[in-house]
């Protein structure tokens, strides 16, 4: 498919997403297909491919749900997400679905040691850096993270940073609302400013947990 010059997500886009929760089927999507590519896959590529001059090289995932290990079988995902990694399991994330554009970003798949060394990260002379941006974005955007009930095995339950301790992975995301503006240049301007308000993080994710394998096994 021949990219375009990004003009913004058509609001079809959107009328698409909450036409597939109610027929999620795949003679429907079949029927369906053009308006994916028109309005949801060629717009994203757009997107994606101003984005990757200042954020890296982008990934689009594949509509299809795999359905091997569900109890849901429905065949497509409601939502269609782009990503550019910038580490193994850290990266930048825009997603388009019914419910509007969500902007994401941050360590969402824990891989080998990467659990113990964001702990080590956190409780290191660079944890009050981590403390100090999640209080920033926590005004705007929504934390997520798996956290633990209760405090991790060799920390104190009174350690001043025992919150950020108990996660298992650590993200950051905002959604907006279905608006005549995301049919705009607007949503590029907004992806960029947004991405780069999270820079900070992922840079402090991406140098902390690092690698999926531990560098000091080479």
């Amino acid at each position: 498919m021949t990219t375009k010059a990004f003009t913004g997500i058509p609001l079809a886009a959107f009328d698409f997403y909450e036409q597939l929760s109610a027929h999620n089927t795949k003679s429907w999507w079949a029927e369906n297909k053009e308006t994916y590519e028109l309005a949801v896959k060629g717009p994203l590529t757009g997107l994606a491919d101003e984005l990757s001059a200042e954020f890296g090289e982008w990934r689009m995932f594949r509509p299809h749900r795999d359905t091997r290990f569900s109890k849901d079988k429905t065949p497509m995902k409601t939502h269609q997400g782009v990503t550019v990694s910038i580490e193994d399991g850290v990266g930048y994330y825009v997603q388009v679905s019914a419910d509007g554009l969500m902007v994401a970003g941050g360590w969402y798949a824990p891989q080998g040691s990467q659990v113990d060394r964001f702990r080590r990260g956190v409780d290191g002379p660079r944890g009050p850096e981590l403390a100090t941006a999640l209080a920033r974005l926590r005004r705007t955007w929504e934390i997520g993270g798996e956290p633990l009930k209760t405090h991790p095995r060799g920390y104190p339950s009174d350690h001043p940073r025992i919150d950020l301790l108990r996660f298992r992975q650590l993200t950051v995301a905002r959604t907006y609302g279905v608006e005549d503006w995301l049919a705009t240049r607007r949503v590029l301007t907004t992806v960029r400013k947004d991405w780069q308000s999270i820079t900070p993080l992922l840079e402090w994710l991406a140098d902390t947990v690092g690698p999926a394998e531990d560098p000091s096994r080479d």
